[in-house]
């Protein structure tokens, strides 16, 4: 009788064990990408131009016109989520590439002959993904308070941004790999990297409402992910702001499509080596 809980006690052991391999793993993966961040730091300062460029131009310029914010407040409010959205987009879609540069320097070709998971790989790199696109929040959050907008620092909701931010960075990192195992180029990866981001960008809600789009955009922007990741930003980032689908609802949607793309990009990656 004794014998089923020493079995049972083994197999919990086992199941840590394997976890715990996992998440090293992943780790070692993220960590490694974060160390080319880290030797080169002017790549996070040439990517901070491109949202303060967008807020303090784009944004002031747009404000004169009537109808682009929802309700009655400011429309450089109504912009900053999207802008930090659209940063950590323009972050992530092409961090592809820097699968097909491991592949030419070789580094690839170890990962596959390492006992490493090939999810645990996929992980790894969403995860430094997100890392590079907190730094992004970083430099809107500061550039909006410079601006007056009306940030909401309450803990929660600053927790709830990072969530957010690392959902969005991981999904649209994940999307860019697939792309990448697909094209195997880099001179085609950057070709269809520039005409995604833009129709992405522009069929969601991050530079005006969803109330003033055609049936047809609107359709199409309840299937796209940066729609879900600007409404939760939106009422997270801002005081007085409410999400339109529900905050539950955007974290779902995010998470559901993230855990979709990993399982993709899982099949894919070792494929990139052919």
């Amino acid at each position: 009788m004794p014998a089923r809980p020493v079995k049972a006690q083994r197999n919990t052991a086992n199941l840590f064990d394997a976890a715990g391999s996992y998440a090293t793993y992943v780790i070692a993966v993220a960590d490694a990408e974060l160390r080319k961040l880290r030797h080169d730091p002017w790549e996070l300062f040439s990517r901070a131009i491109q949202p303060l460029l967008w807020l303090v131009l784009f944004g002031e310029v747009m404000a004169q016109v009537r109808g682009l914010s929802a309700g009655t407040g400011r429309y450089i409010d109504y912009l900053a989520p999207g802008i930090l959205a659209q940063s950590v987009l323009f972050v992530s879609i092409f961090y592809g590439i820097s699968a097909i540069w491991e592949r030419d320097l070789g580094v690839l070709h170890r990962y596959m002959v390492s006992p490493a998971p090939r999810s645990a790989l996929v992980i790894g790199k969403a995860i430094s993904s997100s890392a590079r696109a907190l730094s992004q929040a970083l430099v809107v959050y500061l550039c909006a308070a410079g601006l007056g907008v009306a940030l909401s620092l309450a803990p929660s909701h600053i927790l709830a941004v990072i969530l957010l931010i690392a959902l969005g960075s991981g999904l649209f990192s994940t999307f860019s790999l697939i792309i990448a195992c697909i094209v195997k180029t880099r001179e085609r990866f950057m070709g269809i990297g520039q005409v995604l981001t833009m129709p992405i960008f522009f069929a969601s809600n991050a530079i005006y409402p969803l109330s003033l789009m055609p049936g047809w955009l609107k359709a199409v922007s309840s299937f796209n992910p940066l729609t879900y990741e600007v409404d939760g930003l939106r009422a997270m980032m801002l005081s007085g702001h409410a999400s339109v689908f529900g905050l539950g609802f955007d974290f779902a949607a995010l998470a559901v499509t993230q855990a979709l793309l990993i399982a993709v990009a899982t099949f894919f990656y070792p494929r990139l080596t052919e």
